[in-house]
């Protein structure tokens, strides 16, 4: 009889509940306790696993007798406390949701926990795994024949409310381009496979939450922008990011260029977003466009209806969560996104915001 591996949840919030129903589509796994200080969070969590026991502190979920793992999926300004406190008191393999974390003064903090944390931490970085994402990986270097350009575009619906309102504030959110943009630098690094040296950006608040206050604060979240990053093998990366495009057809769009051809990738928004009058929502593609003989080759790239069911993140969320729990039952010996993964990460969103607010170029280095 297979042992069943038992799930803590730190903030069970709107990512922590589609972490929840992902969870429940594996075999032998159940989220078994969660910390989660909102009423409303936690009726919603009990939906999911109507059994599931609620902890009145972080250290009584770690005091959970049968608890395997730990999944952190908090407010980000929580991330590091959180880590910390588990390095403290319990340290269970951890999945922490993305940013790792939102100061630059953290960087110290997290570079003393990570040397001396005894369990494997893993960086939830899910657009890795959403399946034409993961096609487009696999297919990038064969079909470029060595990228030399890399572009990621991301049309989409503004920023959702959350419990509290935090990801209206750079302070809380560590702002747009590292709250919601760390997944793309995160997949430029893993495609290109360097480092980046220089990362140049614009954007700005130009439509979204112009008239958003909380508490009398107004939001000073950005909603669109443009950032070019230069690595160190010579290629070079750009994100386009639009909060105010939600009417378009495809959310993601990635394309790879190379001396041999074309690669892109295309994938739409959350299902429970498309208009039911339009029918069905887009299927997500791959398209391989050669050089010579020139012919683009389109693939459909379907997911799973019962996996697209379970979150807003194309799949992806159900197949990180596969690959973690072979981490925590000894399937495999790493996590395949590291902290080193999550930190370049953030220092990347880090390094655009810098680069808006004071309108220059920003070297790594200067964060590094």
């Amino acid at each position: 009889m297979s042992k069943t591996t038992h799930y803590g949840i730190i903030g069970c919030g709107m990512m922590g509940n589609e972490h929840m129903r992902n969870i429940a589509l594996l075999p032998d796994a159940k989220v078994s306790v969660i910390f989660e200080p909102d009423a409303g969070m936690r009726q919603a969590a009990q939906h999911v696993e109507p059994d599931v026991n609620f902890a009145d502190s972080i250290e009584d979920l770690l005091a959970f007798e049968d608890l395997d793992c730990v999944l952190i999926a908090s407010p980000n300004f929580r991330h590091v406390e959180q880590l910390e406190l588990m390095a403290e008191k319990r340290a269970l393999p951890v999945l922490v949701e993305k940013p790792l974390f939102t100061d630059p003064a953290d960087v110290a903090r997290m570079d003393a926990f990570i040397t001396t944390y005894p369990a494997p931490v893993w960086v939830a970085m899910e657009y890795r795994y959403m399946p034409p994402i993961a096609a487009f990986l696999e297919a990038a270097d064969e079909a470029t024949g060595g990228i030399k350009m890399l572009t990621i575009r991301e049309h989409r619906f503004p920023f959702l409310p959350k419990v509290g309102n935090w990801n209206r504030f750079n302070a809380k959110s560590g702002g747009t381009f590292v709250e919601k943009c760390c997944h793309f630098f995160d997949l430029m690094r893993l495609t290109i496979g360097a480092e980046p040296v220089r990362v140049m950006a614009s954007g700005g608040q130009d439509v979204n939450h112009l008239t958003e206050t909380y508490d009398g604060v107004a939001s000073d979240i950005q909603d669109n922008g443009y950032v070019i990053v230069d690595f160190d093998n010579g290629a070079r990366a750009m994100l386009e990011l639009c909060m105010f495009a939600e009417g378009a057809e495809y959310q993601e769009e990635v394309f790879a260029v190379g001396p041999k051809g074309k690669v892109e990738a295309q994938v739409p928004g959350p299902g429970r977003f498309w208009p039911a009058h339009l029918g069905d929502a887009p299927v997500p593609k791959l398209v391989i466009s050669p050089r010579n003989p020139k012919g683009p080759e389109v693939r459909d790239i379907p997911v799973d209806p019962d996996i697209l069911e379970a979150g807003d993140h194309n799949g992806s969320t159900f197949y990180q969560h596969q690959k973690f729990l072979e981490l925590v039952r000894g399937e495999r010996s790493e996590p395949e996104v590291s902290f080193n993964d999550g930190k370049m990460a953030v220092l990347m969103g880090m390094a655009a915001q810098l680069s808006i607010a004071e309108q220059r170029v920003v070297k790594m280095s200067e964060l590094l």
